[in-house]
């Protein structure tokens, strides 16, 4: 299970469990028409066709339409869904074409829009407001928003129009829920057992651990080609930023963090940060980093990962990089330097707020709609969200119980979790609220696992009360947030980068304090704070 989920509310039973079906995992660029505009064909069945844009994983099928979960789809909605899909990679640029040009579909399904090109794209009457389609076509998705009313909320622009459907994905809450930890550190531990060596619980353990990683030959090959610590130098899961709690506050994607009495604070401004980035520095000066560190993408991080090269790598789970084996186990958050011990919380909750938008150009709403409402059903929004059942060309994530009605997780075998459902789910809308599992779906052995190291490794160690809410600002204010980011954001990474790599942090901090001024960060604070205290005092 890769990155996902949020917080915990109840959920009528809804859903015809008929259901069962739905998952388009995008694909690879299938020339199959689904470019221009609302149609309204309809054949002499009276079966639909609607024209989506979508995109899916290089690995899934070209076609969405070969998926079991999209056939079994249409033959419940009687919706025929013509697809141009883009893989991943050139999706973005894809999509921005077809709107820029006017050639619209009738909907774009896995759009991933940010909230600032959402409310653009209101503004332009190049997508329509949501809400009447909702309230008059769409009882499964009312359900979900009756069952946690908190999303509606946070899906509703400050205009009051809603813009588009959302994907939200539960489990847990609060100090433990899913994604309250992105980024977690795994340690050999047969280096460890091999070299004597005991589980680091500082810094300065740490560091000796990857020094003994570099020169004792814990794999036993005679050959010095052991890669201590390796990460992807840029925010998510694969970054070494959990590190940085050691040093104080921490560190965040969105360098974002809230103190106990409510102040924003901007992370990468902090005394503590600039320890971090000595730290690491250090450890660059000894040679115990991965030289491909700075510039490696996924595939080459992964390739190194199966061959069990690293003492100590970053991921979402371990099962994804070096495999369902117990070669790794995650290392416990360490003590710094001052002997205080934090895990920093994350901001990210389950929710995708522009998945899926309908365009002006859609002649058919109330159908768009009400198939997009099949997608809420609990037992669809299961299967678009992991894969389906009853597959015989391909392997099945789960197993339909007919006596409960429950979609049954089945053994992964070995297969990464986040491979699987690249190959079989479909994304898109959907809900998956907290209360859903037990009742239609089990939860995942990895997501299991996770919960576990959360709840006993990581919650104990959380020393924030508050985060960030998910806060829907204004146009204005995302003209001046996205503008502010785009160098804020890029001026903080080069610097740190460049600082693990020449141990500069120490005498350029004044000097990077005063840039990070100029380049605004105290109206991204500013802006930061007043969403906050709306999100939270009302």
């Amino acid at each position: 299970m890769k990155k996902m989920i949020k917080s915990k509310k109840f959920v009528s039973k809804s859903a015809t469990l008929s259901v069962l079906a739905a998952t388009v995992l995008l694909s690879a660029c299938s020339g199959n028409g689904g470019g221009s505009a609302a149609s309204e064909k309809q054949d002499p069945n009276g079966k639909v066709t609607l024209n989506f844009i979508t995109r899916s994983s290089a690995i899934a099928p070209a076609e969405p339409n070969d998926k079991l979960i999209n056939q079994r789809l249409e033959e419940k909605t009687n919706v025929h869904i013509n697809w141009k899909n883009f893989t991943n990679d050139v999706f973005v640029e894809k999509r921005n074409l077809a709107v820029a040009s006017g050639d619209l579909p009738d909907a774009i399904f896995n759009a991933d829009y940010s909230d600032y090109e959402l409310l653009k794209l209101a503004k332009d009457g190049t997508i329509i407001s949501l809400n009447d389609l909702i309230e008059q076509y769409m009882p499964n998705f009312k359900k979900v928003l009756e069952a946690a009313p908190e999303y509606k909320s946070m899906i509703t622009a400050p205009d009051g129009n809603i813009y588009a459907f959302p994907w939200i994905e539960e489990l847990g809450n609060g100090k433990e829920r899913i994604q309250a930890v992105d980024s977690m550190p795994w340690i050999n531990v047969e280096w460890l057992n091999k070299l004597g060596l005991k589980m680091p619980t500082t810094t300065e353990e740490l560091k000796q651990v990857l020094i003994a990683f570099k020169t004792q030959d814990p794999n036993g090959n005679g050959q010095a080609d052991e890669i201590p610590l390796s990460f992807i130098n840029k925010p998510g899961a694969e970054d070494l930023a959990f590190l940085f709690a050691s040093f104080g506050l921490g560190e965040n994607p969105d360098h974002a963090v809230v103190s106990n009495d409510g102040k924003v604070i901007f992370t990468a401004a902090e005394e503590g940060y600039k320890n971090a980035v000595q730290f690491i520095s250090e450890l660059s000066k000894e040679g115990l980093i991965d030289i491909e560190a700075y510039t490696q993408d996924w595939s080459t991080y992964l390739a190194k990962g199966k061959d069990q090269k690293y003492g100590l790598y970053f991921s979402w789970d371990k099962a994804n990089i070096s495999g369902a084996n117990d070669s790794y186990e995650v290392m416990p958050p360490l003590a710094g330097p001052d002997g205080e011990v934090n895990v920093t919380r994350t901001n990210g909750l389950g929710l995708g707020r522009g998945k899926m938008v309908v365009t002006s150009a859609n002649k058919n709403l109330e159908t768009t709609a009400k198939w997009v409402d099949q997608l809420y059903d609990p037992v669809q929004s299961v299967q678009n969200n992991w894969g389906t059942y009853g597959d015989d060309k391909q392997q099945n994530i789960f197993e339909f119980d007919e006596a409960s009605h429950m979609l049954k997780h089945l053994p992964l075998e070995g297969t990464a979790p986040v491979e699987l459902r690249e190959k079989t789910s479909i994304g898109g809308p959907l809900a998956i609220l907290d209360s859903y599992y037990g009742k239609y779906t089990t939860m995942p052995d990895d997501a299991k696992g996770r919960m576990d190291i959360i709840k006993n490794i990581m919650a104990p160690h959380m020393k924030a009360e508050n985060v960030m809410p998910s806060v829907f600002n204004s146009i204005e204010e995302l003209d001046r947030l996205t503008t502010i980011e785009t160098d804020l954001f890029a001026y903080v990474l080069r610097m740190r980068t460049e600082w693990y790599q020449n141990g500069k942090a120490n005498e350029q901090w004044d000097e990077y304090l005063k840039e990070l001024d100029r380049l605004g960060l105290k109206e991204w604070l500013e802006i930061k704070q007043a969403g906050y205290d709306r999100a939270t005092k009302g």
